[in-house]
C-alpha cells in the first residue's frame, strides 16, 4: 500500500477527530488536507502511520483552535457547531462514544474546554487511544494527558444532562414534532417541547434570525407555529434528517437550496433545545445555499399582505 492508500484508508478518521476538536465542517476538511501535504512531504515512513497521522492531524486542529476560540468571542449571536449529517468514520465497538460525541449539545460543551483538554479527552473517550500516542500527538507527558483527562471529563460530566433519551425515543418524538411542525400544530407542539425549552439560531449575522431566540413552550410554540406555514407559502420545505447523530432537519427553498439545519435536544421525554443554523458559512458543505434574505422578504411581503 502506497502513501496515498494508506493517507486515503485513514481520512475518515483523521476527519472525525479535527471535527469533534474544531467543530467545523471546512476546518477539519483543511486539517485533514495539510495533515496529508506534511506526510506526502515527509522522507521516512512512519512505526505507525494511524500514529503519525492522528497527531499530525490533532497539533494541526488545536493550533486552528486556538485562533479560532478568538474569532467567536466576537461572533455575532449564538455560535453553534457546523452540521453534520453523516460521521464518515464508523466504528462499532465505540459506536456509542462516536455518537455521543458528536451531538451539538455535546460539542458545545467541549466549547468550555481548552484546545488541550478538548484533544486529549476526543482522542481518549471518544476514539480510545493509548496515553502514548496521545502524550505524543499534545507534546505532553503522559502523567499531564491524564490531569487534562480528568480536568476535562470534569467539565463534561458537570455539563451533561442526567437523563438522555435513548435513540428510539428520540426517534419517535422527533416524528411527532415534525408532523405537528408541518401542521401550524401549536398545542401538538406545545405537548411536545420541555417546559424551559430553548429555540435559539446561528447566523452569525449573514442571515435573518428567521428563529430568533425563545424560551418556554409555549413562546417557542406559537413562534414555530407562526413562521414554519409561512414558509412553507414561499416554498420552503423541510425533510427530517439525522443532525449530529441527533434528530433534525433540512430546510430547502424552491430550488432545493439548502436554507437552515434545525437540530433538536431531546430530555426526559421532551425537546430541550432547538438549534438552526442558519449562517450561510455553514452550509455551504451541504450543498448550493439559499438566498436566506430573499426568502426573508418574500415571508415578510406575505406577513404585510395577510396583516
Amino acid at each position: 500500500m502506497n502513501k496515498a492508500e494508506e493517507f486515503q484508508e485513514l481520512r475518515p478518521l483523521l476527519f472525525s477527530v479535527a471535527y469533534r476538536i474544531l467543530g467545523s465542517v471546512s476546518e477539519a476538511e483543511d486539517a485533514v488536507q495539510e495533515a496529508w501535504l506534511r506526510f506526502d512531504a515527509s522522507t521516512t515512513l512512519p512505526a505507525s502511520v494511524k500514529a503519525f497521522l492522528s497527531a499530525t492531524v490533532t497539533r494541526i486542529s488545536i493550533d486552528v483552535l486556538r485562533s479560532a476560540r478568538v474569532r467567536r468571542e466576537t461572533y455575532v449571536g449564538p455560535w453553534f457547531p457546523e452540521p453534520l449529517l453523516s460521521d464518515p468514520y464508523q466504528d462499532p465497538a465505540r459506536s456509542a462514544e462516536l455518537a455521543d460525541s458528536v451531538s451539538m449539545a455535546a460539542l458545545l460543551l467541549l466549547e468550555r474546554l481548552s484546545p488541550l483538554e478538548r484533544s486529549v479527552f476526543v482522542l481518549r473517550d471518544v476514539f480510545g487511544f493509548g496515553f502514548d500516542d496521545i502524550a505524543s500527538a499534545v507534546s505532553r507527558s503522559e502523567a499531564a494527558c491524564r490531569q487534562l483527562l480528568v480536568r476535562a471529563r470534569r467539565h463534561m460530566d458537570a455539563g451533561r444532562p442526567r437523563f438522555e433519551a435513548d435513540r428510539a425515543e428520540r426517534r419517535e418524538l422527533a416524528a411527532r414534532f415534525f408532523d405537528a411542525l408541518r401542521e401550524g400544530d401549536v398545542d401538538a407542539l406545545r405537548e411536545l417541547l420541555a417546559a424551559d425549552v430553548r429555540l435559539a439560531s446561528d447566523g452569525g449575522g449573514k442571515a435573518p434570525q428567521a428563529a430568533r431566540a425563545a424560551v418556554g413552550a409555549g413562546n417557542v410554540a406559537r413562534l414555530l407555529a407562526a413562521v414554519v406555514p409561512l414558509l412553507a407559502r414561499v416554498d420552503v420545505t423541510f425533510e427530517p434528517y439525522e443532525v449530529n447523530a441527533r434528530p433534525g432537519a433540512v430546510f430547502r427553498d424552491r430550488d432545493g437550496k439548502v436554507l437552515q439545519i434545525l437540530a433538536l435536544d431531546v430530555l426526559d421525554g421532551r425537546i430541550q433545545d432547538i438549534r438552526a443554523v442558519i449562517n450561510p458559512d455553514k452550509l455551504g458543505h451541504l450543498g448550493p445555499v439559499a438566498d436566506a434574505w430573499a426568502v426573508d422578504g418574500e415571508v415578510k411581503r406575505i406577513r404585510r399582505r395577510t396583516g
